[in-house]
Parts: structure tokens; C-alpha cells; sequence
């Protein structure tokens, strides 16, 4: 009975510490504060899968990983903010921000800065959220 319950808290307290690690207030380090999201638009998602397709497509993918993580889902537990800033500030968000520090260690390869404007930026996080059915 001891044993159960000691699994028990362990098991708590690592569950806590994994959902910590992806705090859903966190907004990144980078330019972008603050993004009011608006209904769905799809002429700005058609834009980002673009972009995405141009930029994002060699190192992500959805529903499986590759070189970067899988994206699937990444608007439900990111903030558009954080979305964003990590488009816009990849080397920074490194650098500091904790949960970016965390995925960089099991992804060898670094995400680098892609000179995306911050339109275009704004335009993938329309086609993630589409993508995520947001």
C-alpha cells in the first residue's frame, strides 16, 4: 500500500512538472506582446500555408516529428504570442525561454531566424490554428 501511494505522488508531482513546463500564459521573448484573435480567416491561412510550405516545411510536419517537433495541435497548448515570438525570435527564445531550452534538447537541429515579417508570422499562426481546426 505504501509503495502505491509513494508511485502515486510521484507520478503527481511529474505530471505537474510536465504541465508547468507548458504554461499556457507564457508569451515568449520577442516582439510580439500581445494578438487579438479574431473568427477564422481563411484567405490569411491560405497566405501562411505559403509561408509554411516555404519556410517551416523542412524541419516540421504535422502529426508526426522530423527534424523539428510536430506542430499538430501546437494553438491548443501555445499562446498566439508565444507562436509568434518563437517565428519571429527562434535564436532568442532559446536563449531564454525555458520550455524552448526543454525542446532543444532532444531536437539537435536549431531553428533559425527565416526573416519572416511579422505579417507572415501572424498569417502562420492563422494556418496552425487551421490546421488545429481553432
Amino acid at each position: 500500500m505504501t509503495s502505491k501511494i509513494f508511485i502515486l505522488i510521484v507520478l503527481s508531482a511529474f505530471s505537474f512538472q510536465l504541465f508547468s513546463a507548458c504554461d499556457s500564459k507564457d508569451k515568449g521573448i520577442g516582439p510580439v506582446s500581445k494578438v487579438e484573435l479574431k473568427p477564422f480567416d481563411n484567405v490569411l491561412a491560405s497566405k501562411g500555408k505559403d509561408v509554411f510550405d516555404k519556410n517551416c516545411l523542412t524541419c516540421h510536419r504535422f502529426d508526426k516529428e522530423f527534424t523539428g517537433p510536430n506542430l499538430t495541435g501546437i494553438t491548443k497548448i501555445r499562446t498566439p504570442e508565444f507562436i509568434m515570438n518563437m517565428i519571429l525570435n527562434p535564436e532568442g527564445m532559446e536563449k531564454e525561454n525555458e520550455t524552448i531550452k526543454e525542446l532543444a534538447k532532444k531536437y539537435p537541429m536549431r531553428m533559425k531566424t527565416q526573416n519572416i515579417s511579422e505579417p507572415d508570422a501572424r498569417s502562420l499562426l492563422e494556418y496552425l490554428r487551421k490546421i488545429d481546426g481553432n
